[in-house]
């Protein structure tokens, strides 16, 4: 999800042959090889692993909201921050997380099994990109008639297209390509610079993506989270940080950082422009408090 969606590049790390053949030795012993990894973790940094081209989340000039969550991360744990850079693309944990080149993925959808999950640290969900003095921009949903006939983009493969083939949106939709390396294509901005062009009537895209695009650069836009679709696929993900499973030593420490920092956190999430939903996706975090 993180791109794209999340959509989601790391520099070039080393396959940790040895590693691996121990491991590997380690379960033929009878010795449960999960728990040797815990001894991967660095002592001397924080490591992150993260995509160095993936704007507003993370870049190689570290101003993305996650590299702000590690810089506070490092701060908290009193180590220097260092980056392990790869795309946010096919092979990502295979190439970053598991070959040891980093400790950490800052932003990572609850649930997948590439990884040890974290305690998530927020919610947030896909949202309704339109002119704000338009006449979409009381849509709150994919199924309001206003759609209707309307050229509406999103990120191919993504939960929003399955709603919108559900209610006959796709033959005049236009599709962005989804996984992406972004140092060399931007799906997110070509479809807000379609929109604003007019070439499209309505984008959709991943709420953390979108929402900071949109302070940014897009003042004349709307975003709206799509908070009311009654169907599978979920709109809303709660996102985590992301472990090698079997480190459950460093998940629990992370999980403390989060838990003593989360009103930091949030305010960086919120600086950024990130839609914030409470833990169920059904309205703002605002209306939990």
């Amino acid at each position: 999800m993180r791109r794209s969606a999340r959509r989601r590049p790391i520099a070039l790390v080393t396959n940790r042959i040895v590693i691996a053949g121990a491991l590997c030795l380690a379960s033929l012993a009878g010795v449960p090889a999960l728990a040797q990894t815990s001894d991967l973790v660095s002592k001397t940094a924080f490591r992150v692993c993260a995509d160095p081209a993936n704007s507003p989340l993370s870049d190689k000039s570290e101003a993305g909201f996650e590299n702000k969550i590690a810089q506070l991360m490092a701060s908290e744990l009193g180590l220097p921050l260092e980056y392990a850079w790869f795309p946010m693309a096919t092979g990502f944990i295979r190439k970053t997380l598991q070959a040891n080149a980093c400790d950490v993925v800052i932003g990572y959808a609850q649930g997948d099994e590439m990884v040890l999950n974290t305690n998530h640290y927020y919610t947030s969900g896909f949202v309704l990109i339109v002119p704000a003095d338009g006449p979409l921009a009381r849509v709150t949903k994919i199924g309001d008639p206003a759609l209707k006939d309307k050229r509406v983009g999103v990120v191919a493969g993504s939960p929003p297209g399955t709603h919108m083939a559900l209610r006959g949106l796709l033959a005049k939709a236009k599709g962005y390509d989804l996984m992406v390396d972004r140092r060399y294509q931007d799906p997110a901005g070509d479809m807000l610079a379609d929109l604003e062009a007019g070439t499209i009537d309505a984008a959709i895209l991943w709420g953390p993506i979108g929402g900071p695009l949109v302070k940014q650069s897009h003042p004349g836009l709307k975003v709206t989270p799509l908070l009311s679709e009654p169907l599978p696929p979920k709109m809303f993900y709660r996102i985590t940080m992301g472990v090698r499973q079997g480190e459950k030593v460093w998940e629990r420490k992370l999980n403390s950082l989060i838990r003593r920092n989360q009103a930091k956190i949030n305010a960086i999430l919120t600086d950024a422009g990130v839609p914030l939903l409470n833990d169920m996706g059904t309205g703002p975090l605002e209306a939990m408090k």
